[in-house]
């Protein structure tokens, strides 16, 4: 363990810069904020590289306890004082607790793999999503529903940004993430052996009469334009959710949600 009380050290300087998506990928690593989020990392069996907490908090138990998990592991394990986790953090009220993690993506086979303990699962497929706090939200609910992963497609934010580690409340570490190309990614459905829905405002189907059974791709549109015509053109389904107020559209989180569910029922 060592202390670090200098807002110019190289080791904090660098700690910064992950906040930057150029960085983050120069480095291969992301942060991660909070004892919560910081322990659900741990007890899934990411291994940290750096562990940061605020100075006198060392005996607090949940802080010791992670201190020991992440020494186990060979961590980095640095102390350091308000300002300077501040200015990891770029909050003034830093949590107490900050860890860097390896960047990971699930090979691109893993998602159209056709094993019999997948027959019934789906993956969730966004494209262009522009918002981590969705993005992050969406990873929740697919850890909660408990279905296979995410796949990105196209120009999406950054899963391992600051606010969709955040936003994803942990659930980072749990849920598989692949990422690849409209073009990639089509070409993949051409021989799919599954269903492949669509969420898109000119489908004639609701959402609670289309054919949810597995295995699936459930395909999420960008939150300003939806679906490109290419993915639309792949789906097998295209489903609505019905809008009986003024709104015309839900949150892409929100819209991932209802859809998880009903698979979820349709698969229980």
């Amino acid at each position: 363990m060592r202390h670090i009380n200098s807002l110019t050290n190289p080791l904090i300087k660098s700690l910064r810069s992950l906040h930057e998506r150029k960085r983050r990928r120069q480095a291969g690593l992301f942060l991660a904020e909070g004892t919560r989020i910081v322990t659900e990392a741990l007890e899934l069996d990411w291994v940290p590289e750096t562990l940061v907490f605020l100075e006198g908090r060392e005996d607090d138990r949940m802080i010791s306890r992670l201190i020991r998990m992440a020494t186990d592991h060979g961590a980095d394990i640095v102390m350091v004082s308000e300002a300077v986790l501040s200015k990891i953090s770029r909050k003034d009220n830093p949590q107490m607790v900050v860890a860097t993690f390896k960047e990971h993506f699930v090979p691109n086979d893993e998602v159209f793999s056709k094993s019999e303990e997948h027959q019934s699962n789906a993956w969730v497929i966004l494209d262009r999503v522009r918002d981590p706090g969705n993005l992050g939200t969406v990873l929740r609910t697919i850890d909660a529903v408990s279905v296979r992963g995410v796949v990105l497609v196209g120009d999406c934010c950054d899963p391992f940004s600051v606010e969709a580690v955040r936003a994803s409340m942990g659930a980072i570490f749990n849920v598989p993430i692949a990422s690849m190309n409209e073009e990639d990614f089509i070409k993949e459905t051409i021989t799919y052996e599954g269903n492949i829905l669509g969420t898109a405002l000119p489908a004639s189907v609701d959402y609670r009469e289309a054919d949810w059974s597995g295995p699936m791709l459930l395909m999420m549109g960008n939150e300003q334009s939806g679906l490109t015509q290419n993915l639309m053109n792949a789906a097998t389904q295209l489903i609505r959710m019905p809008m009986l107020g003024r709104s015309d559209s839900l949150n892409l989180a929100v819209a991932t949600g209802v859809a998880l569910y009903e698979f979820r029922r349709n698969n229980s």
